[in-house]
């Protein structure tokens, strides 16, 4: 039998002449990466130990971008953990604030994954780099500290699924769209521990924004990672960005004909139309035009999912020359510095705050119920972010409902939930 590319990528990184699924191995890792949420857990165990150097300060990345720009003293302590690290083990990639971006945002963007890399980090949704054609999963805290001293990872080898997707998009189908009905389909652990495979033809045409996308959500079907293998695609967007630490354009793999799959689902694409997980799972899948009732309180257009400038694109699209209800909080946050200076310099910002809105700096804020967003008792959010858990952006008792970034503009110029078309 043959390997899947997630098979492939573990092989190559564990030294062994042999993997099959259910494997607990050690692995070489390329990148670890933690937050200001996660790493200050990481560096106590780690300092513990005794170790006085991490195993490659070039492989090691610090982003405080959950709570920061800080928003108390406690976050503000938390940040200033990762600071002193970074100033005392030389890390090379620390990104400060005014620096920093949303990670899974930030580190595509710089180049530092790259295809074939094995990349771990203490946020779930490290998964997005699969996009990218590495294998990237998120870890406990102390596994990070781990890896810091030892440049290793202990894992069990994952059964993959396959994911076909065939057809062309409708308008205003994305990314978002397509993992949306695949979570729908299978529920938020269909894909429990399972190497989830994204490919088809549609997924050929998909641009990388959109592909990162998906795979930023893989974990929300229970998935140890999710993957997309490296094309023509891939390589022309990593030609675009600017690549100094990494050059070349890393190692593509792809799944051989005969490889193992636990499972194949296949979806067709011309009969999705853009959709809203409605609360409290990401599961809970129905199509925009299904809830025009739903009134809103708060619109978010950002995150590591949908913060990009292609999503920022599309919201302005139907934004312009428009107002945002006046009973709606819209904010949008930008996922690194180099979006939001992007637009800027396309008149996006412009576009953002004439229609009433709120145009951020770089931060998960809103996302996790951190700041900048949220929610009190009662109120409902519409965003394009990844999670509407029970209390996720705020109060328990207000709601989060997820969408693309046209879903989500469209609702905040009527005030509730609405399908692209009733705006533009």
């Amino acid at each position: 039998m043959g390997y899947t590319i997630t098979e492939k990528i573990l092989l190559k990184h564990a030294k062994l002449k042999d993997i099959h699924p259910g494997e607990f191995i050690y692995a070489k890792i390329d990148l670890c990466l933690g937050n200001d949420i996660t790493a200050p857990f990481a560096i106590e165990e780690f300092e513990k130990l005794g170790i006085k150097k991490v195993f490659d300060k070039k492989k090691v990345v610090l982003v405080p971008d959950h709570f920061a720009p800080a928003k108390d003293m406690k976050s503000a302590n938390q940040c200033k953990v990762l600071a002193r690290f970074a100033k005392t083990q030389d890390i090379k990639n620390y990104f400060e604030v005014g620096r920093m971006g949303v990670e899974h945002a930030l580190l595509p963007e710089m180049g530092l994954v790259l295809p074939g890399d094995l990349v771990i980090g203490a946020d779930s949704h490290t998964c997005t780099y699969g996009a990218l054609g590495a294998f990237s999963t998120g870890v406990g805290s102390t596994d990070l500290a781990a890896a810091m001293a030892t440049g290793e990872v202990w894992l069990k080898v994952p059964e993959s699924m396959k994911f076909v997707f065939f057809g062309r998009r409708n308008r205003w189908v994305g990314g978002k769209d397509l993992i949306l009905h695949l979570i729908g389909d299978i529920g938020v652990d269909g894909a429990r521990y399972n190497a989830m495979e994204i490919c088809g033809e549609t997924i050929e045409s998909l641009e990388m924004d959109d592909r990162l996308a998906m795979c930023n959500m893989a974990i929300e079907a229970g998935g140890k990672n999710g993957i997309i293998a490296p094309d023509k695609i891939t390589s022309r967007y990593l030609k675009s960005i600017k690549r100094k630490a990494r050059p070349g354009l890393g190692k593509f793999y792809s799944s051989d004909k005969d490889a193992r799959y636990c499972a194949i689902k296949e979806y067709d694409v011309r009969k999705i139309e853009p959709l809203v997980a409605c609360p409290n799972l990401p599961s809970n899948v129905k199509p925009a035009r299904a809830l025009k009732d739903i009134s809103i309180d708060q619109v978010v257009i950002g995150s590591c999912t949908n913060g990009r400038l292609s999503d920022l694109r599309i919201a302005a699209k139907l934004l312009r020359g428009k107002k945002a209800k006046s009973t709606v909080r819209l904010v949008v946050i930008p996922a690194t510095q180099k979006i939001y200076l992007d637009a800027v310099k396309e008149g996006l910002a412009k576009i953002f705050v004439e229609a009433g809105g709120v145009f951020s700096t770089p931060t998960c804020g809103p996302c996790l119920g951190g700041h900048m967003g949220i929610l009190a008792a009662g109120e409902r959010a519409i965003a394009t972010t990844n999670r509407n858990f029970t209390g996720r952006m705020g109060d328990p008792a207000s709601e989060v409902y997820l969408s693309n970034p046209a879903v989500a503009a469209a609702s905040a110029v009527k005030g509730r939930i609405a399908h692209p078309d009733e705006v533009l």
